[in-house]
């Protein structure tokens, strides 16, 4: 079924574009600019049903509607390893779980082979940084190629791609498969998949909003990333009852759906769909713009900006480089914080797998809250270093509490586990979106937006890497000692601030001269009225 459904799939995409992705190849190997999108078939047909053209608002509309589904579906897809490790390997190799409570449910499970054994936790973290790995490296290639080709079509491919290698993950249950390289490779490719999602989302937002509010709309828009790992955690942890494998298969059939509405409806552009701001054209008729061309010319055509012209704009380093540390952070506990949170007791009773997989979703809702928060508070300080920085410091107390803290009860548990995912998902949620958009338009590129997909890519790579060590860092670590992870933990946080101090001091010397410009222009306004 899955393999009938992936051809059709790749049939139909093949027959649709394949002049346009000959094209788009031949100058991606030129590095010249490709011609411009087509238009998607969705938006053609709501124009002949409706006898108009959409609305720019509602194009804007349209585009942020389908890219947080799709993102929230790559997110899904991603967390349902975390919920599906507590059935793979419930026999930790946690001295104090089993010295502390020999009855946890978790040591009467027989686990899965190769999983189950005394290396059981490094194995899986094994298959942590072997995604993320393959994820980190993969963004880099998906930001040049983003920006040389349709995205609509590069990010219906990546969903597809990420949907097979997930169910293929979850067949391994059915097909009784106890070969550790072989999770090992469809993890591989699944980072490979997943590499594609973010540069090219945040590419799309990217030409459709400028950068007035852009914190505050990207920080509600990046709350899929959260909704995503808490829909991943619920359904995951809901079908982990019938079986491991049906906690990876559903997730996977997901995004293949949600790939099918990309494909369909993305605008990419407003010049792909001839749309124009505040609808100063002229209604036009359905036959009238049949009669168009399907393949539109951009007015000013420019160059894709190299990857190492993207490295030299001012601020991507410095912010790439703190991301590797704060995803370092939230990834951790992205992987992870179901599994520790089922191996500590919580007033003296240690929780079921389901009940550890629900509990870690308040996670991200306070991820939901500090993405928001941090978008809008930048936005009000015009000052995306300082607000990053801030939230990094934060997260250091937020950290030693929670680990300290968050087993006296449930209440204080919940409490400490939400504020801890304001602080540390907040300053990632920040400059995966708003500062990614900002440096991809940075002034430097004079009015060439073929950047973005390019600094998202770099910028979220090079933290990814962080992503992937961290992971691989805690399956040791933890069989020692989770106070250890923690310290690692804090240890990170403190660093991503500091990498953000040149920024940060930039910025501050900005507002001092700011309020002594408008001092003095209130002083000379004064005398004048005198």
């Amino acid at each position: 079924m899955l393999s009938s459904l992936y051809n059709l799939i790749h049939g139909y995409l093949f027959y649709l574009q394949r002049n346009l992705l000959h094209k788009q190849f031949m100058a991606s190997m030129e590095d010249e600019a490709p011609e411009a999108e087509v238009k998607p078939l969705g938006i053609r047909y709501i124009e002949y049903k409706r006898g108009s053209p959409i609305s720019y608002k509602t194009y804007q509309a349209i585009v942020l509607s389908i890219t947080f589904f799709a993102y929230l579906s790559y997110h899904t897809t991603r967390k349902t390893t975390s919920i599906v490790k507590s059935a793979l390997d419930p026999q930790s190799s946690n001295l104090y779980t089993r010295r502390a409570n020999p009855d946890h449910p978790s040591l009467k499970r027989k686990g899965w082979i190769p999983f189950n054994g005394p290396d059981g936790t490094a194995l899986l973290g094994e298959l942590d940084v072997s995604f993320l790995f393959v994820y980190a490296v993969g963004m880099y290639f998906s930001g040049h190629i983003g920006d040389r080709m349709d995205l609509r079509v590069f990010l219906t491919i990546g969903m597809v791609g990420t949907g097979i290698f997930t169910a293929l993950f979850g067949i391994g249950y059915w097909a009784n498969i106890h070969i550790f390289y072989y999770y090992l490779i469809v993890q591989m490719f699944a980072g490979l998949f997943q590499s594609t999602g973010w540069p090219s989302v945040i590419a799309v937002v990217g030409n459709w909003f400028g950068k007035k509010k852009r914190g505050l709309i990207m920080g509600v828009w990046n709350s899929h990333t959260s909704f995503g790992n808490i829909i991943g955690s619920i359904a995951a942890s809901i079908l982990l009852k019938y079986g491991w494998g049906w906690s990876m298969f559903v997730p996977g059939l997901l995004i293949i759906l949600v790939a099918l509405v990309v494909f369909l409806l993305l605008p990419v552009t407003p010049e792909s769909v001839d749309a124009v701001l505040d609808d100063v054209h002229p209604k036009k008729t359905w036959e009238e713009m049949s009669r168009e061309p399907l393949m539109k010319q951009k007015s000013v055509r420019h160059e894709p900006v190299g990857f190492l012209k993207a490295w030299k704009i001012p601020g991507v380093a410095p912010f790439a480089l703190c991301l590797f540390f704060a995803k370092l952070v939230a990834y951790t506990f992205l992987y992870w914080l179901p599994f520790y949170i089922s191996h500590t007791a919580i007033n003296g009773r240690y929780l079921t797998d389901e009940e550890s997989g629900n509990l870690s979703t308040l996670f991200d809702v306070g991820g939901v809250v500090g993405g928001i928060l941090a978008g809008h508070i930048s936005d009000r300080l015009d000052a995306r270093a300082i607000t990053a920085a801030s939230f990094m410091y934060c997260s250091i107390p937020a950290l030693f509490l929670y680990r300290s803290y968050g087993h006296i009860s449930m209440t204080i548990n919940i409490i400490l586990m939400i504020i801890t995912g304001v602080f540390v998902n907040g300053p990632y949620a920040l400059i995966t979106t708003a500062v990614s958009a900002d440096l991809g338009t940075h002034s430097s590129l004079k009015g060439n937006a073929r950047a973005l997909a390019t600094v998202t890519a770099i910028i979220d790579g090079t933290g990814s890497i962080g992503a992937a060590i961290g992971p691989l860092l805690t399956g040791y670590i933890s069989a020692k000692s989770w106070s250890g992870v923690f310290t690692m933990l804090m240890v990170a946080a403190l660093i991503a601030g500091l990498l953000l101090t040149r920024l940060v001091v930039a910025e501050v010397a900005e507002k001092i001269r700011g309020s002594g410009s408008e001092e003095v222009s209130r002083t000379t306004h004064d005398v004048h009225d005198v």
